[in-house]
């Protein structure tokens, strides 16, 4: 599109660019980046300012923080959240609400007080709850709270007006008060299952409300009305004496008008965030459809909404009034803005595959599989969509189309450089071409067809299918300098975790690799033992194939549970419950000592006890092998490299060092980024913060 031309909005799209009033405010639009974790919090203020900010120039109309804690005596280590404990944290948060505002969008803060969630092992404070019991956590905490009496609810309310006035103070519009996903102190005092108490604030769900209700008209009268007050809420908590549907629009219809914004969510954060593998888009419409007609204020809901059709029919049918979106706006910080200009395929689509809450759940900084820039912009000055132009070179040859060579060639043509991309195979893609016809896994071919889509039309990228290179062919391209993304393949062998070394196999019996299945080989029936020692999703996804075949499946895993690592991705309950339905059987703690002709000997990881499990063929999911064959030969004839004009060979991606497919796309952008950039030597390769030494005084008596 020339530049001079205005944007091609579809008309039918025009109700998504609505202005929306959310009490005192106005959102220019229905797009609404509800609160969602990162990585960053605390740790990383300028990585999730510039974070947002990018979002807040791809479009949205309103832009939340991530869950923000009120209180010391409220804290979820090892989680790395943000904070508001005290005034020192409002400049942070000042700089975040700027950066939000910094295109017209709304600036959202989410509250969080945890309570029952909340172990306390940073500030070691004795964690508080609505009712005493164990702590909730991931991590099964041994801790317990003790229950809110009458005068530590006043002292949470002080506590909540104080987070208002320091949310006021540090520019936000919007306050998200958290009581969703079992998380919030909110949805503690709603909810039967976390509330046992017999007074004033317990009981009946007008009781139960109570607290609620108070909260809300002290965040009115501590921003003077100022502010938005949205509430967050699960659609559904299940259990005999969970929050259910049926008590939340209970609850909706008795107080239609207490907050500014009704914010729904699914259930559990495992349900609303739900892999695309478990979950459609719009999966919770069935829970939040028809609550609109309960209340008189706005309703936003969520569903990991990429389609801009499905978004405008929410809205038509009167489901929701705002499109929220967390992990969509995380793979395209601009979706609201391409749904505008009608550039629907330069979209990068969300495809479900939880790498970003990964980040949160293991305290580590989070990253998207789409999106390489996020949580990059400020550490290493990456745009999703804006790339520095080239630098001296001209000249680039990609070996090798699977994610993170796509991802090179894509952000190497749009820095200028020519880039040729050269396939051994006959289709682009690599390993998400393969993995995307595994059961659930449709959604991840969007990772290539993204990039082909956006590398297709650049006249300075050629590809190349059917053409495997060699170190003669690459030293003949002339190209200056190469890229070597020749990936990876799974071995055969039992070598990962547990075992290091290979383990004793009968040739007579089949024993087949990721590789073989997803190639169409593979048994079609018989009993099959599968071993998984990677213990991410490849393990559960061929056992299903397999019982699609026909084949009665053996789970093998070393770990005490099916895909322990999906535990990151909120998948691991959900995986193992679909393994037993499907009839699998799950043998923990266990590994494959040696593969005879009928079976293999299997020994118990905590006893050594050894047993035989009879067997008609063995998949092997264990840990795979870099392809960097082509990488070595070029290495060994480095002193033809400058006749041949070639300034550098790089090895990225799989072929470096297999990882999941987010690391693929993000060692391809890398190459791209730092290519012709200065050599830093051994700094750190990207910017990061220090925490100041605070000079204030002592907290222990003087004397």
């Amino acid at each position: 599109m020339p530049k001079d031309m205005a944007p091609a909005r579809d008309p039918r799209h025009d109700i998504l660019f609505e202005p929306v009033r959310i009490g005192p405010k106005t959102a220019k639009n229905r797009f609404y980046q509800v609160p969602h974790c990162n990585g960053g919090g605390y740790r990383d203020p300028s990585a999730v300012v510039e974070m947002r900010r990018t979002k807040a120039e791809g479009g949205w109309g309103v832009i939340f923080t991530e869950q923000t804690e009120i209180h010391q005596t409220s804290e979820i280590t090892p989680f790395i959240e943000q904070r508001i404990w005290e005034d020192k944290d409002i400049p942070a948060l000042a700089r975040m609400a700027e950066a939000m505002k910094s295109h017209g969008a709304l600036a959202g803060i989410q509250l969080a007080y945890s309570g029952i969630n909340g172990p306390n092992l940073y500030t070691r404070e004795v964690p508080l709850a609505v009712s005493p019991g164990p702590i909730l956590t991931f991590t099964s905490d041994p801790v317990q709270a003790r229950a809110l009496d009458r005068d530590d609810i006043r002292d949470l309310r002080r506590w909540f007006r104080a987070a208002f006035r320091r949310s006021q103070q540090a520019g936000f519009d919007l306050i998200c008060l958290y009581g969703a996903h079992g998380f919030g102190i909110f949805q503690h005092f709603l909810s039967r299952a976390t509330n046992q108490r017999s007074d004033e604030y317990g009981g009946s769900l007008e009781n139960r409300a109570r607290f609620v209700r108070e909260i809300v008209e002290e965040a009115r009268e501590e921003t003077k009305g100022e502010l938005g007050i949205t509430l967050r809420l699960s659609l559904h908590e299940g259990g005999a004496l969970g929050f259910s549907n049926a008590e939340v629009r209970d609850f909706i219809e008795m107080h239609r008008d207490l907050p500014d914004l009704w914010d729904l969510a699914q259930g559990t954060w495992e349900a609303c965030s739900g892999t695309s593998r478990f979950k459609e888009e719009g999966a919770q419409e069935e829970l939040v459809r028809g609550i609109k007609a309960l209340t008189d204020k706005p309703v936003v809901g969520v569903g990991r909404f990429t389609s801009a059709d499905a978004m405008v029919r929410q809205v038509r049918q009167g489901i929701l009034d705002f499109i929220g979106a967390a992990r969509p706006s995380i793979a395209d910080p601009f979706l609201p803005k391409k749904i505008e200009e009608g550039r629907f395929d330069d979209i990068r689509e969300c495809i479900g595959c939880n790498i970003c809450v990964s980040g949160d759940m293991t305290g580590a900084i989070s990253r998207c599989t789409q999106n390489s820039a996020f949580m990059e912009e400020w550490r290493k000055g990456w745009h999703p969509e804006r790339m520095r132009p080239k630098g001296a070179s001209d000249s680039v040859l990609v070996v090798g189309a699977g994610p993170a060579g796509l991802e090179a060639a894509h952000i190497l043509g749009k820095r200028g450089y020519h880039v040729t991309l050269a396939e051994a195979g006959t289709v682009l893609g690599g390993r998400v071409a393969r993995e995307r016809k595994l059961p659930g896994l449709a959604a991840w071919g969007r990772v290539a067809d993204y990039r082909t889509g956006q590398i297709a039309p650049m006249p300075n990228v050629e590809t190349y299918l059917d053409s495997r290179l060699g170190a003669d062919d690459v030293l003949a391209m002339g190209a200056q300098h190469v890229a070597i993304a020749t990936g990876a393949h799974w071995r055969r062998d039992a070598v990962a975790r547990l075992h290091l070394a290979p383990i004793p196999t009968d040739p007579a019996m089949p024993v087949f690799t990721p590789d073989d299945l997803m190639a169409g080989e593979g048994p079609t029936g018989g009993r099959v033992m599968i071993y998984d020692d990677d213990h991410f999703y490849m393990g559960s996804v061929l056992a299903e194939l397999l019982v699609a075949r026909g084949c009665t499946v053996d789970f093998v895993t070393p770990a005490v549970k099916a895909a322990e690592w999906t535990h990151n991705t909120l998948e691991q309950a959900i995986i193992q419950r679909r393994l037993m339905e499907l009839g699998v059987t799950i043998h923990a703690s266990k590994a494959p000592e040696a593969v005879h002709d009928r079976g293999v000997t299997l020994g118990c990881t905590w006893t050594g006890r050894t047993s035989d499990l009879p067997c008609d063929a063995v998949v092997m999911v264990t840990s795979r092998v870099a392809d960097d064959g082509l990488y070595q030969a070029m290495k060994a004839r480095q002193a033809e490299w400058q006749g041949a004009g070639i300034a550098s060979v790089r090895l990225i991606g799989d072929a470096a060092a297999p990882a999941p497919i987010a690391w693929a796309t993000y060692a391809g952008r890398r190459y791209a980024e730092e290519l012709d950039m200065p050599d830093r030597g051994d700094a750190v390769a990207f910017r990061r913060e220090i925490a100041g030494l605070d000079p204030g005084a002592s907290l222990l008596p003087a004397g």
